[in-house]
């Protein structure tokens, strides 16, 4: 009985050293997702429980927008969205494996998709950007507007009250200590027919905002989250204006909190701008999508950059994230189905996720 009792004390200790051993190496270990639809909740809370905890997931961000049940403002909640007794079950399994559950609502950019626009200018359209694009009956890229998805003027003076409403309740509601403001994909900022935006600089109006949101985002212990690419110059390094920018916001690199979380995704290339994100003080995590073997790469790049990096850029290099462009059901049914993609390969969201968690296991 001693033999056995001394052989567990022995197998916990090296657990417990190689879990310490994984979060140096990997600080965040993330998945990122659309919140579920209300019919989906039960699966993705069980999907929680035997998948993401069991790969040792550390941090799950889930993409809320207005797919929740507002209290402090009713008007923005989408149809049939989460009830806050849907949302408590998510904490519950969250905390139950030791979690980091963050929401996420697209502020700045993303106010619209294709021929659709979101929830907040549909109810305030006195927030938009760009009023004199009109929504097209069908959508297509490109156009001469060069409407790829609507802003919010960040200088009206109205529109923080509403936002920052919704996210301090979505927040609460999640019981969480940090925020994502996605922030991706800003083609719209600074117009000229804007009459507050017109003549200013594009870089300054997007740090200010970024600055802004941090800032209420502290008020409350809280810190802020975002995607990277408005950072990134697109034409010096040819990463083109979707995973970079071509409207100068990237020298607001250099204007921001250096508090705020970069999530840097890259979908067709093992891009180093991970390497450029803490030269600049800032925390960065790689976040992959599609390609099993891309994010192999990706994986490996950021365990060498850690390593091989200085003291003081080391603990600049967070981590990976599993980024999922669907909804949770869309995932799910292509997870425990195991679907190919539409040329018969395992490029999917869910083959890259199973890859990249199976290569961290091995770590």
């Amino acid at each position: 009985m001693k033999i056995i009792s001394f052989l567990l004390l022995i197998f916990l200790c090296l657990q417990v050293r190689a879990q310490q051993s994984l979060d140096s190496l990997l600080p965040v270990r993330g998945f990122c997702i659309g919140a579920p639809s209300v019919k989906d909740v039960d699966r993705f809370v069980k999907f929680i429980d035997e998948e993401l905890a069991p790969r040792k997931v550390n941090t799950l961000i889930l993409r809320v927008d207005y797919n929740y049940q507002y209290k402090s403002h009713p008007e923005l909640a989408d149809s049939g969205a989460l009830a806050k007794s849907d949302v408590e079950k998510i904490v519950a399994v969250c905390k139950k494996h030791k979690i980091n559950l963050i929401p996420q609502i697209n502020l700045l950019g993303h106010q619209s998709w294709a021929n659709t626009t979101e929830k907040l200018l549909t109810v305030y359209p006195q927030f938009d950007e760009t009023p004199n694009v009109k929504m097209p009956a069908h959508y297509e890229w490109p156009n001469a507007d060069n409407l790829y998805c609507k802003s919010y003027c960040p200088l009206h003076p109205d529109v923080h009250k509403i936002v920052f409403d919704s996210v301090d309740e979505i927040c609460d509601a999640f019981q969480s200590n940090a925020f994502h403001a996605g922030m991706d994909e800003v083609f719209y900022l600074g117009e000229a027919q804007c009459p507050r935006c017109s003549g200013r600089d594009k870089a300054q109006l997007f740090a200010d905002e970024v600055r802004l949101i941090d800032e209420h985002l502290a008020t409350k212990n809280r810190r802020l989250w975002i995607w990277g690419d408005r950072l990134i110059d697109g034409k010096t390094t040819g990463l083109g204006e979707w995973e970079a920018s071509y409207n100068n916001t990237y020298r607001a690199v250099d204007m921001i909190p250096k508090d705020v979380v970069i999530c840097d995704w890259h979908y067709e290339r093992a891009d180093k701008t991970p390497v450029y994100f803490a030269m600049k003080g800032l925390n960065v995590i790689t976040c992959p999508w599609d390609k099993p073997a891309l994010a192999l790469i990706q994986t490996e790049d950021m365990i060498n950059f850690k390593k091989t990096a200085s003291e003081e850029m080391q603990p600049h290099f967070y981590g990976m994230m599993q980024t999922v462009w669907s909804g949770a059901g869309n995932f799910l049914d292509g997870f425990y189905a195991n679907k190919k993609d539409e040329n018969g390969a395992d490029n999917t969201p869910w083959n890259c996720f199973k890859a990249m968690y199976n290569k961290i296991d091995n770590l």
